[in-house]
């Protein structure tokens, strides 16, 4: 960290209250936070870098709201990539049970190196597979997020219905809900800081309404609000989590949070495909935040979240990348270009512009963690959490609009990002090359899991 200059930049898009985007300009990061940034004149040195920003897009370092970093370990496996959710669940946890502390540390490490390279600078997680023995994977993933310098928000997972139970996974991936709460108080106790800027914030995050039991459901919710912790679930991904809540609780989703007190402004809920105007009235007047998660949707053939009508009401909405096994890929930028995409289609060209799905990829995500006053924007005060994007390379040739462009045009890898004041990548790869060693080791663990 020192004082550092980004000197003519093409663009600057802010992505603040006023969407400002600043041409030919300059941006000044002084230890971890942003110090000034603007057009014509430039600040005096001395500097510790400059770096030349022409042919340069900046944006704000986007923030990932949802991931299952040990499927990365799990990338198009047969029998499972197409099959829809419940079935794929299903087939899989047969593969999952066999994770360990190695493979959750180098599944994480592959993760956020992707997450790093694709211009994103803060990601959650979550976590909810704890087989017998393996209760600290949370602490490991922690481990090498610092090892990697991303910002990180471990979900401390859980699963407490077994297939015994009326539930879908395997009883030796599910917990005793003592064990869970147990250990959910100790990582935050342990990890979660609340400080600004802070590099590891923890939240709580019971799977999903067909994993555990409404008891855990309010008691987490409980130690989440005794420690000032959101909450974090999957919610209305499929017809099938319907009708199993329909069936099971004799209300719809949405209701059913409702009805366990989860419905509050501390939360965010990942998916939330299957709802309809009156459920997305209800999460926008709560103050609830949405994890949009377009690609994994359309590879499970879940369907489509109605982001457009969320985004009219109120809600809080963020783009996720989701697991990689429902996705294969954690490449952010791309999955900012969907979430275009795949709204254009269902509600027409004009509803989503290329800025606002970056939008949501930046100060959407901020917002969802409750962290906009400290990242998802580039203004004076904030930490210092940006990219840079090579508009020269031929992709993007032609493109009158660079901004747009990034998404338009396909752009895949930043040639810098920058996390908390710190470099972390440079001319579109990692400064640390020694993580590109965990690849093999990667595929490895793979190999064997998928093979078990």
């Amino acid at each position: 960290m020192g004082r550092i200059l980004f000197r003519d930049v093409e663009v600057i898009a802010t992505f603040d209250r006023e969407g400002r985007e600043l041409r030919n300009a300059w941006l000044l990061v002084e230890g971890n936070r942003i110090a000034a940034l603007g057009e014509g004149a430039r600040p005096s040195g001395p500097f510790d870098e400059v770096i030349d920003g022409r042919d340069r897009v900046m944006i704000p370092g986007m923030v990932n709201t949802h991931h299952h970093l040990y499927q990365t370990l799990f990338r198009a496996v047969p029998g499972a990539a197409d099959r829809k959710l419940f079935d794929w669940l299903l087939h899989l946890y047969e593969r999952w049970r066999g994770i360990d502390e190695e493979a959750v540390y180098v599944s994480t490490i592959i993760g956020c190196m992707e997450l790093l390279l694709s211009g994103c600078t803060t990601t959650a997680d979550h976590l909810y597979l704890f087989p017998k023995g393996r209760e600290r994977l949370i602490d490991v993933e922690i481990e090498a997020a610092r090892e990697l310098g991303i910002r990180f928000h471990p979900t401390r997972g859980s699963m407490s219905l077994s297939r015994e139970e009326g539930g879908l996974p395997p009883k030796d991936v599910v917990q005793a809900e003592e064990e869970i709460l147990a250990d959910s108080e100790r990582l935050i106790r342990e990890y979660h800081d609340p400080s600004f800027g802070a590099m590891t914030r923890i939240a709580l995050a019971p799977c999903s309404p067909f994993s555990v039991t409404p008891e855990l459901m309010r008691k987490t919710a409980e130690l989440a609000r005794k420690y000032g912790v959101l909450l974090h679930t999957h919610l209305a991904e499929t017809l099938d989590e319907e009708r199993f809540c329909l069936e099971r609780f004799g209300v719809r989703p949405v209701q059913y949070l409702e009805e366990l007190g989860w419905l509050e402004g501390d939360v965010w809920l990942a998916h939330m495909v299957h709802v309809n105007a009156d459920e997305v009235k209800r999460i926008a007047e709560a103050g609830v935040g949405v994890a949009h998660c377009p690609s994994s949707n359309m590879l499970l053939g879940s369907g489509a979240a109605p982001v457009v009508e969320m985004l009219e009401a109120g809600v809080k909405v963020g783009l996720a990348v989701d697991g990689s096994a429902s996705n294969d890929h954690s490449n952010m930028i791309r999955e900012a270009r969907q979430a275009m995409l795949v709204s254009r289609m269902r509600y027409g060209a004009e509803a989503m512009p290329a800025r606002r799905a970056l939008r949501m990829a930046t100060m959407g995500g901020a917002q969802v963690l409750h962290r906009e006053a400290e990242i998802g924007s580039l203004e004076p005060g904030k930490c210092a959490d940006l990219s840079l994007w090579d508009i020269s390379r031929l992709e993007f040739s032609g493109a009158a609009d660079p901004v747009a462009g990034l998404l338009h045009c396909g752009a895949q890898y930043a040639e810098l990002v920058m996390v908390n004041g710190e470099v972390l990548v440079r001319g579109g790869r990692l400064v640390n090359e020694k993580l590109y060693d965990y690849i093999a080791r990667h595929r490895e663990i793979a190999r064997r899991l998928v093979r078990a």
